[in-house]
């Protein structure tokens, strides 16, 4: 028999100055078995600087088809796509081909051997921005990771902050590649 997923649930409150987005989001995460606290946080992560009323998560480990979180039109045309870890060149390109934008979120202390890989790869996709949080701050995060989670989030200035009222992990991340300049 198969081990199934273990669902958390995360009331967020987001204040991200550097985009004006002020709301609070409540999360079902479905945590893969495989998944670990730190990559389930890095998912919360990617959503919290990316909400809105249709980002969403999607099936991510469980499918290689789908986005740790996408955003869909109201056609079902992909607006984004966010990648948690370490996704191989040839599906973040891929990506690129389906959706109008792609973001990755690397964490981990093997993320600058990655990126030195793939950077060459990726350099022609211009809708592609990838981002690094850095090793510790990702394991400050993984910290914070309960069953039921009250996260507040706050963005000023590139600074990132996320705490649970009782603690509070501060980092910036680290940008790898932006989206290229529109013509």
């Amino acid at each position: 028999m198969a081990i199934k997923a273990t669902i958390y649930k995360a009331n967020l409150q987001i204040a991200d100055m550097d985009r004006g987005y002020y709301a609070d989001h409540s999360l079902t995460i479905a945590r893969h078995p495989s998944e670990t606290d730190e990559r389930m946080m890095m998912r919360v992560l990617a959503f919290a600087l990316n909400a809105n009323d249709t980002l969403v998560f999607g099936k991510g480990l469980s499918d290689d088809d789908e986005p740790d979180l996408w955003q869909k039109d109201l056609t079902g045309s992909i607006e984004k796509w966010i990648e948690v870890g370490l996704p191989d060149d040839k599906r973040l390109l891929k990506a690129c081909g389906r959706s109008d934008q792609v973001l990755a979120y690397c964490y981990n202390s093997t993320s600058d051997i990655w990126w030195k890989q793939i950077a060459g790869k990726v350099e022609r996709a211009r809708n592609l921005c990838v981002m690094q949080v850095p090793a510790e701050a990702a394991a400050q995060m993984a910290a914070l990771a309960q069953r039921t989670m009250h996260l507040q989030f706050t963005v000023q200035d590139g600074q990132v902050w996320l705490g649970d009222g009782e603690r509070v992990v501060q980092t910036e991340l680290i940008m790898r590649k932006e989206f290229a300049a529109r013509r």
